[in-house]
């Protein structure tokens, strides 16, 4: 089965390897200019792409003429797999592969569709994420019938890096045995995708500003921006002694105190490292925290319960 790469990322760079291991040709790879947080660079795919003689290209405009002409002179490939590509496929794309192209998406589909699936689920007090191998489908976001699905269960304490690094492990195999099944059925799927909007649900990007804390919600609603925002994310922050701090792990405490304070109040900093801090409903536990670019457990920046974070 010949099998064309679209995308970047370690999880696509992953896949491939994979893939190639288990006896897939690969007669194309098709990336652009890598994201800050990724572990592969576009370099990487180009080396992957000569040691296997396929044929590279390095393009943020994959459904350009220039770009079409040359997927065809690869000749005939049975289908293409497609993770985190920089734009939207158009259908041109698409029906040049035999079967179409395969996407994987982190997010439980068709609720979970677009950008930040997996920190939206936490801030959204999702009890599990989804995983899907899907068909895609020109022009639209995560549409198309699903061929896998994994889930992953989650709780308040869940932090994004893990549910990254779950996504990591599960893909490439996922991707290979839906490659399997499509060779031996190419008309499988596990789940048709609703055409009906009103069972879909659209996560928007999230920016480094999102992580920005207001420390009069509840403790619970704050650790779950902390979770969501966490490595490799930017994290969440608040404002001390006029400059940035970023907020890298905490949890949830109750020491059953009656107390009055404004939220943002520093309640305790622990001769052991942590310090406590008032909500506008409960208490947080603080474990690590950046302070002027430097990780450190808060009792080395915090001195006096005088402070408050804002």
């Amino acid at each position: 089965m010949k099998v064309a790469i679209i995308g970047r990322s370690e999880y696509l760079y992953e896949t491939a390897l994979v893939l190639i291991e288990n006896g897939f040709e690969i007669p194309l790879i098709i990336t652009s200019k890598e994201s800050p947080e990724y572990l592969y660079t576009s370099k990487d795919f180009q080396t992957l792409a000569s040691k296997y003689g396929a044929h590279f290209i390095h393009t943020p405009k994959i459904n350009s003429p220039e770009i079409i002409a040359q997927i065809k002179s690869c000749g005939k490939i049975d289908i293409a797999v497609s993770i985190n590509y920089s734009g939207i496929i158009e259908n041109e794309i698409i029906h040049l592969f035999t079967l179409g192209i395969l996407n994987a998406h982190g997010g439980d589909l068709p609720r979970y569709r677009g950008n930040a699936c997996m920190a939206w689920a936490i801030i959204n007090k999702e009890k599990r994420v989804g995983l899907c191998i899907h068909k895609m489908i020109g022009g639209e976001l995560d549409s198309g019938n699903i061929i896998l699905k994994k889930y992953l269960d989650i709780n308040i304490n869940t932090r994004v890096g893990e549910i990254f690094n779950w996504m990591r492990k599960e893909i490439p195999f996922m991707m290979f045995n839906a490659l399997k099944m499509l060779n031996s059925n190419p008309f499988y799927i596990l789940e048709e995708q609703s055409k009906n909007r009103t069972e879909a649900m659209r996560t928007y990007p999230r920016v480094p500003e999102d992580g920005k804390i207001d420390w009069t919600k509840s403790n619970e609603d704050i650790l779950r921006l902390i979770n969501a925002s966490s490595e490799p994310n930017s994290g969440a922050f608040c404002v001390y002694n006029e400059q940035k701090l970023i907020i890298w792990n905490a949890e949830l405490f109750d020491d059953y105190e009656n107390y009055l304070a404004i939220p943002g109040q520093i309640a305790e900093i622990s001769k052991s490292g942590y310090a406590i801090i008032i909500t506008g409903k409960g208490k947080l536990k603080l474990n690590m925290i950046e302070y002027l670019n430097k990780k450190s457990i808060p009792n080395e920046v915090f001195k006096s319960i005088r402070y408050r974070l804002k």
